[in-house]
């Protein structure tokens, strides 16, 4: 009988684990917008080390952690730079593939010769 709970009380867990975790991300704005995005990024770069000394000061943990490394990623920017480059991929596509057809073609020609 426990064989067959045990594998149900693992399920339960691991679907409260990625429900919450889900649940988390969608409130603190990481599914959102860009610009909520980004927001949700600063708040978390300013929460982030208070809460680790926090968490050392509780454990007794005496470890100097390393500075907080300054990052200029903006992910808005990140995203359009990525949806520019597969929009420019996709709008050249049909002449890269006549360019390479024919470039195909002229060597089969030439190796017939």
């Amino acid at each position: 009988m426990a064989a067959k709970i045990f594998p149900l009380i693992k399920l339960a867990t691991k679907v409260t684990i990625a429900g919450g975790a889900l649940y988390v991300a969608y409130d603190s704005g990481l599914l959102g917008t860009s610009e909520q995005g980004s927001e949700a990024l600063g708040r978390a770069r300013s929460a982030i080390p208070p809460a680790l000394e926090e968490w050392m000061k509780y454990f007794g943990l005496q470890a100097q952690l390393p500075a907080v490394p300054k990052v200029e990623f903006s992910p808005v920017q990140a995203w359009n730079s990525g949806v520019r480059t597969s929009i420019s991929a996709l709008s050249e596509a049909p002449r890269k593939a006549s360019e390479y057809s024919t470039r195909g073609l002229q060597y089969v020609k030439d190796l017939t010769k």
